[in-house]
Order: structure tokens, then C-alpha cells, then sequence
């Protein structure tokens, strides 16, 4: 990995040279970039604008990413977390779509990120009448999906029927009464969505990108963007050959675009209030053909419920809520497939994130196409559409789109930071949240780790997206003193330092 020109000195030589992200290179990346133009700019933080930030990077061009607020603030840390095999797109005769998402799968678990993701056991419970024939025939239609996208069977093996025993083993949750058995199969669930975001903009910042958050773009010009440093409220002119918009739902309010948001939502409850261990269920909608709810296993402990598709009209909020019609709708049809139904009362967390997608005339938003578009108008590329799941191929489209370079993309075997084992012993959840860097941060601790290598700069990133405790109100309460206390002393010392240099 090409170092950065700004990579700070003594980083320690188990971290890959110049992925580290902190207050001290953000001032020195705004002070360059304000000075001297880039090849491209990127505007947004999330999972497609840090994707697009490696792209370019990796194949030679000098980079700057403005996040108006921190990595992966929006839509990319709401996702289910799921890295899947674009089943759902093969139901809906989006053949190329579905082989995509299949593709981008195996190369996620196989090269690029096999520490962020792991194979997620999913099972499809079968009650009375269910129609398993037809949903097998998915099943399997999926698992040709992974045969042609070469992830081998001991990634994620072919799905199979189980008798009603084993299916309850699987998920002691599950209602008895006329349990028949149930489908199982396999898909990709990442550890955390915020953690690949993190990841990637660190290793784009490792080929040279420089990752500005807190930087907010008010209008893009015909030479770059004109931007807000939201710490200091100073306005700057930062100049580019190219720029692409990949601000998600937000990318309208920077040029001219027809977006229709859908608000998927999802409920957190503890895993042993819906009888779940380590097994996802995939349970059918009620009334829909093809659509289905589901209730997926964390490491922590925790089971997220969903997945809610709704049209959002109006102002797009920075911060979506979770409305009750969505807390009733996921909780009914979760009840529906478990012997103790549950309520209101039962429910840790809830979180929402709006899916930028484009505009496809009148009809359900879930019949609206998850295929990304790229739009280029000038020098302003806007890509937009999507799934977290391809993010890499929107980003090398969009970088292609730029006409900036000839040099092909080289993301499918680029690994990210922390894909290669630890050197040393580290926790087991710590291993599952930052791979071979686990070490380093078990020496450290999560806290002064985001501080000093993830760009972390207040509570809120460290709560919210570098740790998620945030998603649980009653954690965060809980965790939020001992988190500002040790924010402020790390502060405090690298100041007395700074002072004392």
C-alpha cells in the first residue's frame, strides 16, 4: 500500500502507513486541499462516497472526500447489514442486477473484507401451509447465484430442508404449534455497516485520499465545490478537475435530480426476548408475494427486526425516525413465526435509513429498482441508487464515468485495512470488529483508537458509529460519561503535548 504524504510520524508498524485518520491530519488535509486543487472530489462519507474516494485513489489520482458530517453518518449505518446475494432482484426478473450483488458478495468475504463479514445461517420457518416448494426453488436459484460468482460452498454452503427439530435447535424462538420444519440457507452479514465504511475510508486515506468530515458542500462549481468547515465556520473554494455527488438522499440539494426515498426501518431487541441464538429468520410478509421481514442475529446479543419500504416525501431529515405504523408492522409479522409474540414493550432501539432511490413513476417504492445510476453533467458525476452490497462497482462506475483516468479498477483484490490476521492474541470481539488490527486496539482501547486512528471527533462519532452502542438509548445513556470523560483527556493530552513540542 503507497503510503500517504501525510502520514503521521511514529505510527506504529503494525498499522498500515497512512490509514490513520485524526483531528491533526484533518487540518492538515483542509490546509492542502484549500491551497491545491485534486484530481477529484468527493462529496459524501458514506459506504459509496468512501468507495469511490479508494477507487480513485488506487489507480493513481489525488483525492478529497467532504463528509458535511462524520463517516457513515447517514443512510450506510442504517442498513440491515446484510452483504447479499441479490435474491430478492433474481425474484423480480433483475437477473444482472441479482449476478452483481452475487459477485460483490464473494469478493466482500473472499478478499476485501473476509473480516467484516461472516456467513449468516438463514432459515425460513415452515408452518401449516407454507409454500416451501416455491420458496426453495428461490433458494436454490440463489445458490446458482453463487456458484456462477465462484464463492466457494465452504463460504457459503447450498441451502437445504430441516425436519422440525432441528429447526427449533436453529431458533428455539420459533411457535411449535405446526412447525413442519423450515428452509435453511446462507447469505453475508457484515459485523457492522459503519466498520466497512471506516475501513474503506482509511485505506483510500492509506493511497493519499484526504478524508475531510465536518466539511460540508453548499454548492458545486464548474472547478470543484464551494464548502463550509462546520468546526470553524470558515467558507472555502476547493478546486477540482472532476467531482462526484455521492451524497445519497442528499445528493439532490447539489444538482438536479429525481430521487424517490424509501425508509426502511428496523427494531433492536435482546436475543433472548425473541428466542434467537446465532440463525436469522426469513419470515414472508402476510398478503405479499416476494416479500419478506426479517429477524437477524448481532455479536452483541441483540436481534435487529426488518425491514419496513416506505415512500418519504418532503425535506429529507439528517436523521430519519422510526414511525409507529413500522414499530406495529414489524413486530406482527416477527410475532407471527414465534411462540411468544412480542410488543411495544420489548423493543431496545429502533432505526430508520432513506434509500436514495431513483424515481420510477407511480407504484410501491419496493417495486422501484435497487440498480445504481451514474449521471454526469459537466464535471459533476452524481451516482446514486444501489445497494451497500455494490457499493464497490457503483464507485469504480463512477470513477469511470469521470474519464479522469485509463487505469482500470483495482478494488476487487485490494484488501481493506484489518483483512489480514492478527499477529498477536486479541479478544474474540475485538478480532470480529477490526481483524488484524485487534491487537493494537486492545492495547489501546475502542476510545483513543477512534480518536487516534478512525477520525473520530466527539462522543457522538465514537457512540453512534464507531462503537453502534448508540443504537440501544438506555447503553448509550449509560456509556456516554465514561466516553465524553475519556474524549476529553485524550484532548487534553494531545493539547499538553502540542504545547509542550
Amino acid at each position: 500500500m503507497t503510503p500517504s504524504p501525510n502520514a503521521s510520524p511514529g505510527t506504529s508498524p503494525d498499522i498500515s502507513p497512512g490509514t490513520s485518520l485524526n483531528a491533526a491530519r484533518r487540518a492538515r488535509d483542509l490546509d492542502h486541499v484549500a491551497a491545491e486543487p485534486v484530481d477529484l472530489l468527493v462529496v459524501g462519507g458514506g459506504v459509496t462516497g468512501a468507495g469511490v474516494a479508494l477507487d480513485a485513489a488506487s489507480r493513481g489520482l489525488s483525492v478529497c472526500l467532504v463528509e458535511a458530517h462524520d463517516l457513515a453518518f447517514g443512510t450506510s449505518r442504517w442498513s440491515s447489514k446484510l452483504v447479499h446475494g441479490g435474491l430478492r432482484y433474481l425474484a423480480q426478473g433483475e437477473v444482472g442486477l441479482a449476478h452483481e450483488s452475487a459477485v460483490e458478495r464473494g469478493i466482500l468475504m473472499t478478499r476485501t473484507a473476509p473480516h467484516l463479514v461472516r456467513a449468516l445461517p438463514q432459515l425460513v420457518p415452515l408452518h401449516d401451509r407454507s409454500r416451501s416448494s416455491v420458496v426453495m426453488a428461490g433458494l436454490r436459484a440463489g445458490d446458482a447465484l453463487r456458484r456462477l460468482a465462484r464463492t466457494p460452498a465452504g463460504v457459503l454452503p447450498p441451502p437445504r430442508r430441516v425436519p422440525a427439530a432441528e429447526a427449533l435447535a436453529l431458533a428455539p424462538g420459533l411457535r411449535r404449534a405446526g412447525l413442519r420444519g423450515g428452509l435453511l440457507s446462507f447469505d453475508g452479514q457484515l459485523v457492522d455497516d459503519a466498520r466497512l465504511v471506516i475501513a474503506l475510508a482509511r485505506t483510500a486515506a492509506g493511497h493519499g485520499a484526504r478524508i475531510l468530515t465536518r466539511v460540508r458542500a453548499v454548492a458545486l462549481t464548474g472547478t470543484g465545490a464551494q464548502v463550509v468547515d462546520t468546526l470553524t465556520g470558515e467558507s472555502l473554494d476547493l478546486r477540482a478537475r472532476a467531482v462526484v455527488n455521492a451524497a445519497g438522499v442528499w445528493a439532490g440539494d447539489l444538482v438536479d435530480v429525481d430521487l424517490r426515498p424509501s425508509r426502511g426501518s428496523h427494531l433492536v431487541l435482546s436475543a433472548s426476548t425473541a428466542g434467537l441464538t446465532g440463525t436469522a429468520l426469513t419470515v414472508p410478509v402476510p398478503g405479499a408475494r416476494n416479500r419478506f421481514a426479517l429477524l437477524l442475529p448481532q455479536h452483541d446479543d441483540r436481534v435487529y427486526v426488518g425491514l419496513t419500504d416506505e415512500p418519504v416525501t418532503g425535506p429529507v431529515p439528517d436523521v430519519p425516525t422510526v414511525p409507529r405504523s413500522d414499530v406495529d408492522f414489524l413486530l406482527r409479522v416477527a410475532s407471527s413465526v414465534l411462540e411468544h409474540p412480542l410488543s411495544p414493550a420489548d423493543v431496545l432501539g429502533a432505526f430508520a435509513g432513506l434509500r436514495p432511490l431513483l424515481n420510477g413513476g407511480d407504484g410501491p417504492s419496493a417495486d422501484l429498482s435497487r440498480r445504481h445510476a451514474v449521471l454526469t453533467s459537466g464535471n459533476v458525476t452524481t451516482v446514486v441508487g444501489g445497494k451497500l452490497t455494490t457499493y464497490r462497482r457503483m464507485a469504480a462506475d463512477a470513477v469511470d464515468a469521470t474519464r479522469l483516468t485509463t487505469v482500470p479498477c483495482r478494488t476487487a483484490t485490494l484488501p481493506l485495512v484489518g483483512a489480514t490476521p492478527p499477529t498477536a492474541p486479541a479478544p474474540a470481539h475485538l478480532v470480529a470488529r477490526y481483524g488484524g488490527e485487534a491487537p493494537r486496539v486492545a492495547e489501546l482501547g475502542e476510545v483513543a483508537w477512534a480518536v487516534h486512528h478512525e477520525g473520530a471527533l466527539t462522543a457522538d462519532d465514537i457512540l453512534d458509529r464507531r462503537t453502534r452502542i448508540g443504537l440501544v438509548p438506555a447503553d448509550r445513556a449509560t456509556a456516554e460519561p465514561a466516553v465524553t470523560a475519556q474524549l476529553a483527556a485524550l484532548t487534553t493530552d494531545h493539547e499538553r503535548r502540542t504545547h509542550q513540542s
